[in-house]
């Protein structure tokens, strides 16, 4: 394959290292990625023509998957094409505006993802634990509102990330090692002062992601003590049932971003292309999976992929 070489003294560009130690296996590491995209994209893709298709899931619960759908087609997107074009090319340049602009987009759609889940433990709440109000408590034209606010309260969360890394100077060596241009790993290239930064980073990202964290914990204590009190076991079941395919989306979506966070912060012994790779499977596991948990977990989907893929 042909090589592009790039130098890092241009100050307009930055070098995306791609998984440094790693790089003889640069060409087997990208299958992975490869085949982890097309399947987010064929399944989410899936998702989204299924419930545009079938008049019976236009309800709120399909129309928030379809939502969280949306925004595990970006993250994917966002990430593996430029990761690919490193694997396969070494095309490592990306402009300094590009690497912020990809920076904004990759965070606010992380944040847009774990509201999305919040509304969807409310979801649950209201169906468990109120389901006769449940068509009037939450309607389309509602989980719209929800979603557009969710999308704002990102943009907002997410808007001075960039904004304060453009006033910070670089050093000369514009090396980022990761395949994508993720905050912490381009404020470690900067040359300034990046207290402001990574003060600003921590407490938006304990702020909100705990207040999301709280609300879903608020909302399954509710559902629990729901379930709890129904006598039947089939209801209880049933209830149960309901919740799981929300519940391993969580714990896929939340526990890499955790453990991602962590080694950042305190993780200094851990090899750089540990990082690396744990920043990269929390960014292509959720999408690829979350799509096949629902199709699975899901009744109706499950029927509706059913009908369509065994048509003869």
């Amino acid at each position: 394959m042909a090589t592009f070489n790039f130098t890092t003294s241009d100050p307009s560009t930055f070098i995306l290292m791609g998984i440094p130690g790693l790089e003889a296996g640069h060409i087997w590491i990208s299958i992975p990625f490869s085949t982890s995209y097309l399947i987010s994209l064929f399944g989410n893709i899936m998702l989204l023509f299924l419930v545009s298709k079938e008049q019976t899931l236009h309800k709120p619960m399909y129309l928030l998957i379809c939502l969280l759908a949306l925004t595990d087609i970006a993250t994917s997107t966002f990430v593996v094409p430029k990761a690919l074009c490193i694997f396969w090319f070494n095309l490592k340049g990306i402009t300094v505006r590009g690497c912020l602009t990809q920076m904004f987009l990759l965070h606010t759609v992380s944040f847009m993802q774990s509201a999305i889940l919040v509304i969807m433990a409310f979801d649950r709440y209201v169906a468990i634990c109120n389901p006769l109000r449940y068509a009037t408590i939450l309607t389309n034209a509602r989980i719209a509102k929800l979603g557009l606010v969710a999308f704002i309260r990102s943009v907002i969360c997410m808007l001075p990330l960039p904004m304060l890394l453009s006033r910070l100077p670089f050093c000369a060596d514009r090396s980022i090692l990761q395949t994508h241009c993720e905050h912490m790993a381009v404020v470690k290239i900067s040359c300034g002062d990046i207290t402001v930064n990574k003060m600003y980073s921590f407490v938006i990202v304990f702020v909100v992601i705990g207040i999301d964290l709280t609300l879903i914990a608020l909302s399954y204590s509710l559902i629990i003590r729901a379930i709890l009190r129904i006598s039947s076991k089939r209801a209880h079941q049933k209830a149960l049932n309901t919740c799981t395919g929300h519940i391993c989306v969580m714990l896929m979506t939340y526990t890499p971003g955790f453990l991602t966070s962590v080694t950042h912060r305190f993780g200094q012994g851990i090899a750089p292309h540990v990082h690396i790779i744990l920043a990269n499977l929390y960014l292509l596991l959720p999408p690829m999976l979350n799509p096949i948990i629902y199709g699975i977990k899901t009744k109706e989907l499950h029927d509706k992929v059913g009908k369509y893929t065994c048509r003869r």
